[in-house]
């Protein structure tokens, strides 16, 4: 099984950029789709991005497209989420997902067997 990590949160002015990792350890990253969710305070969690098992699929919410780019790096066992023009609504925890189960990059949840701990992103009007 994979164990992940997910850090690089931290409290940014709107307007401002930010780069989340997700690292892997116990079994490689290139095993994995990868997916990024949020959670805001009272919110349920919802989907941010995701990247195929190969790297050559993305999907993106409709409220970060354009916005967030989600990459990764299988040689160092770690997916990225970079984050530009953010705005308050983006304030959430921030967590990495992964499944062994499909190839393709998916919204659902429900997919995802393997979650990071989160990281806070704040972000100050």
């Amino acid at each position: 099984q994979v164990q992940l990590v997910d850090s690089g949160g931290g409290l940014v002015q709107a307007g401002g950029s930010l780069g989340l990792s997700c690292a892997a350890s116990g079994r490689a990253t290139s095993s994995y789709t990868m997916g990024w969710f949020r959670q805001a305070p009272g919110k349920e969690r919802e989907f941010v991005a995701a990247i195929s098992k190969s790297g050559g699929r993305t999907h993106y919410a409709d409220s970060v497209k354009g916005r967030f780019a989600i990459s990764r790096d299988d040689a160092k066992n770690t997916v990225y989420l970079q984050m530009n023009s953010l705005k308050p609504e983006d304030t959430a925890v921030y967590y990495c997902a992964a499944t062994a189960r499909i190839t393709t990059p998916t919204r659902d949840n429900g997919w995802y067997d393997f979650w990071g701990q989160g990281t806070q992103v704040t972000v100050s009007s």
